[in-house]
């Protein structure tokens, strides 16, 4: 049976890697996340500028998709997630599916626009946020994709699953979990 991965994607601070983590605890699956690896560069590369924070990004989304191939092409379901925009990461993922015959289950985080922009401003003022991604320098490039609260989905076979995370409290993961199962069963039995 092929195995699948969940794209979990949407703006910045939208609370992609709180839900994907929330997931990957319920379903028993790893996550990878360009993030984790991005910081991870910034740990032994270090930080400097926004220029520098894209080129790690750059290559942490690399990075990204090469694990990720390699853990779909061994067989393994997992959790993919990062802002993966339609332009930039349609091509990507169609490569690593026809590679490694995998499926797709696309969850689509949105927010309001204004309180998905006061979410982002009050993140990058946190030191829970890591000073590498320098956020502080960013607001004024990131306004408009976070006043939109959301992308498209990516234009990848499969089911796609828009989560509005406006209100945080009022998620039932629980729910969503069962969903993801579901679809993970169904794609297994259409064999």
């Amino acid at each position: 049976m092929p195995p699948t991965v969940i794209i979990v994607s949407g703006p910045p601070a939208t609370g992609k890697t709180a839900i994907a983590g929330q997931l990957a605890a319920r379903l028993h699956l790893p996550v990878l996340g360009r993030d984790r690896i991005k910081e991870s560069l910034f740990d032994v590369l270090g930080w400097d500028d926004r220029e520098w924070s894209k080129t790690l990004g750059v290559a942490a989304a690399a990075a990204l998709f090469a694990l990720l191939a390699d853990t779909l092409a061994a067989g393994a379901d997992c959790i993919a997630e990062s802002t993966f925009r339609p332009g930039h990461s349609t091509s990507d993922f169609r490569k690593v599916l026809a590679g490694t015959g995998a499926r797709a289950i696309q969850i689509q985080c949105v927010t309001d626009g204004p309180a998905l922009l006061a979410r982002f401003a009050a993140r990058s003022a946190t030191a829970d946020r890591h000073p590498g991604h320098r956020d502080e320098h960013n607001l004024d490039e990131f306004h408009d994709e976070l006043m939109a609260g959301r992308y498209q989905p990516l234009d990848l076979p499969g089911p796609v699953i828009t989560v509005d995370t406006t209100d945080f409290a009022t998620l039932d993961l629980a729910a969503l979990a069962t969903q993801l199962t579901n679809l993970l069963h169904t794609a297994e039995e259409a064999v």
